[in-house]
């Protein structure tokens, strides 16, 4: 799973330290441990990859993404609201967390499809809900 935060016009993401999408940008996020509740796992994903702590919401929606060899993933990304204003630092596998002003996401190294996602959760302009959270 992964988190969607947006805040002032930009966005909480990583930079990936392992496959797949290493060196790429990306939301933060990762595994749900056994018996972990979803929201849990989203909340604590997240401050372990960026210090930040976030408050879980509704389900922004599902992306499944398949590398070459051996991973296909189903991912539920769940929109987030930063409970603490300090910058973000990088933890785990990640190289780097910042905050991305919306409109520098084209600049960076991306997952792949990443802006398609964002797009279809209607962060960015085109999505189903229109521009939320652009400023």
């Amino acid at each position: 799973m992964g988190a969607v935060a947006v805040r002032d016009g930009s966005i909480l993401l990583i930079r990936r330290g392992q496959p797949p999408s290493e060196g790429r940008w990306s939301l933060p996020g990762g595994r749900v441990e056994w018996g972990e509740p979803l929201a849990e796992a989203v909340a604590r994903e997240v401050l372990e990859e960026t210090g930040v702590e976030v408050w879980v919401g509704a389900l922004a929606g599902v992306v499944e993404r398949r590398y070459l060899p051996g991973f296909h993933y189903v991912i539920l990304d769940y929109h987030v609201t930063a409970a603490t204003g300090g910058a973000p630092r990088p933890g785990g596998d990640v190289t780097d967390a910042r905050w991305v002003p919306l409109a520098e996401l084209g600049a960076l190294p991306l997952a792949d499809r990443l802006l398609e996602a964002l797009t279809d959760f209607g962060v960015l302009p085109g999505g189903p809900d229109g521009p939320t959270g652009v400023t």
